[in-house]
């Protein structure tokens, strides 16, 4: 028998979660569905095993209370189908037959908690409410995992804290029809991050069509979005559908967007408005159902400022802003991205490269990449074409990058920035720059007396900080000059804070 207490309407009360009441006894499963009721919980009761468990296959109650002594069955086997089918709720088990052996078993089964009958109501809501916030707890946690875990995301590769963050971003803005204005270095993967909106979005199975609006004449850029009519100008021997057209239901990219005209940028405008466009030599209205995205390589408030971008356009556009970090802040996102090219370029060439040896792993986690992610690419496929073998080895690497390998190879202390570029940092053992020096004879110069010693944390957060502050607040780059990674900076940022010691 099933029967769903619900709160009554002109009550208003919000529903706090929703339990699965398994309790063979009428007149005590009636007292706890009241105790559960008046505290805005929506309860649902069942007499057996076998209605519990078709309950459990059409909803997922936060909460369920398990009486173990069932008609048609133990309890403790549905408490095992929850925990086999890993099933999201938080079972906690009601018995009047308690014993230890009984209640280790039950945890061992995943169950949240073991209450004795007879129980109070305080004790039952006390109960229940924990077993919902460690639920609720928990499905945060596992989300908040996978989000960290994710080393791929549609075109991209890496798990740095960096691109986590702009996951976030993808996964919140794919949904909406809100334009989403991508800003980033070249080489950066803006067309890939505009991919993956459209590949995350109800629009993923219609057109995605992308535009360069750098690489097409500007005479001819108009035609190249809107279309023409035959004859509109010298060589339009025939209607051609535009950008826009072909674009219908699903999403268009304007790559380079600041390059375009201000001509174009007022047409541009009013199609964002009305959702209407005219042919180029046309005179019908033409209307489409589309998705814009754009992105640019310059810093689309400088254009604005200097009047070679619409401020208007550019406030229409820059809704939601994604910024794709350079790959020097990539933490070590670099090596993920250069093994998955260096195996797709391998099986391209028919070559057996498989790794590479860890002095080249130095150079390509230490190098700038001033193009990014293009460079990285055309790296790796250069390395292939022109060698074979297993490794990748130093000698193989192209310019600039071979000149980064003999530098590690010729200094003991590899990429250590020089001093007129990067400060060392204070706080080792390096003496105060207003210590006073003695001159023994010998000319040997030593301290006048020794440094006071210093709690280890202390010394270690001085370096930290201040390595933080030569590279400008560049936290990865800090890092690498450490020799540490950039999460390691991270969470021990968050202990010093936890600690009182920020």
């Amino acid at each position: 028998m099933h029967c769903i207490n619900v709160v009554p309407s002109d009550r208003k009360v919000i529903v706090i979660a929703k339990v699965l009441l398994v309790e063979d006894t009428p007149s005590l499963a009636r007292v706890y569905a009241e105790y559960l009721k008046k505290a805005a919980f929506a309860v649902e009761t069942v007499e057996t095993g076998a209605a519990a468990l078709d309950a459990l296959g059409d909803t997922v109650p936060q909460v369920v209370l398990l009486d173990l002594q069932l008609p048609d069955m133990n309890g403790m086997e549905i408490l095992k189908h929850v925990s086999g089918q890993q099933i999201p709720t938080a079972v906690v088990v009601i018995t009047a037959h308690a014993s230890v052996n009984l209640a280790v078993e039950a945890m061992r089964y995943g169950a949240y908690d073991f209450v004795v009958k007879p129980f109070t109501a305080d004790r039952l809501l006390v109960t229940v409410r924990n077993a919902v916030e460690r639920l609720r707890l928990a499905q945060i946690v596992d989300t908040f995992t996978d989000e960290l875990a994710r080393s791929k995301f549609h075109g991209f590769i890496g798990s740095s804290f960096p691109m986590q963050a702009v996951y976030r971003i993808i996964d919140s803005a794919a949904a909406s029809r809100a334009t989403v204005f991508i800003t980033g270095e070249s080489g950066t993967g803006k067309e890939v991050c505009a991919e993956a909106i459209h590949r995350q979005s109800p629009r993923r199975d219609k057109p995605f069509v992308a535009i360069n609006c750098g690489a097409i004449p500007k005479e001819l850029m108009e035609s190249e979005i809107f279309g023409h009519v035959k004859g509109a100008f010298t060589g339009a021997v025939a209607e051609r559908e535009g950008a826009a057209a072909r674009a219908d239901g699903g999403t268009l990219f304007l790559d380079e967007i600041c390059e375009m005209e201000l001509g174009l940028q007022t047409k541009l405008l009013r199609f964002i408005q009305t959702g209407t466009f005219q042919k180029v030599g046309g005179t019908r209205m033409e209307k489409v159902d589309l998705r814009i995205l754009c992105a640019t390589n310059r810093d689309p408030l400088r254009e604005v400022e200097e009047n070679r971008f619409r401020e208007d356009l550019y406030y229409r556009l820059h809704v939601i802003p994604i910024h794709l970090p350079p790959l020097r802040e990539r933490e070590d996102d670099v090596l993920d991205i250069a093994r998955q090219f260096l195996i797709d370029y391998a099986a391209e060439e028919g070559k057996g490269f498989s790794h590479f040896h860890p002095a080249v792993e130095e150079v390509l986690r230490h190098y700038q990449w001033p193009g990014n992610v293009r460079q990285l690419q055309n790296v790796i496929r250069n390395v292939v074409v022109l060698h074979d073998g297993t490794e990748v080895t130093a000698a193989m690497l192209p310019p600039p990058l071979n000149q980064h390998s003999a530098l590690q190879l010729q200094s003991p202390h590899r990429y250590a920035a020089p001093p007129e570029e990067v400060p060392a940092p204070r706080g080792l053992g390096s003496p105060d720059p207003g210590a006073q020096v003695l001159e023994p004879q010998g000319g040997h110069a030593a301290l006048a007396e020794p440094r006071p010693i210093r709690p280890l944390w202390l010394v270690e957060k001085e370096a930290i900080e201040e390595a933080i502050a030569a590279c400008d607040g560049n936290i990865p780059r800090a890092a690498a000059l450490l020799g540490i990674s950039a999460s390691t900076i991270y969470r021990k940022r968050m202990a010093w804070e936890a600690e009182g010691r920020a």
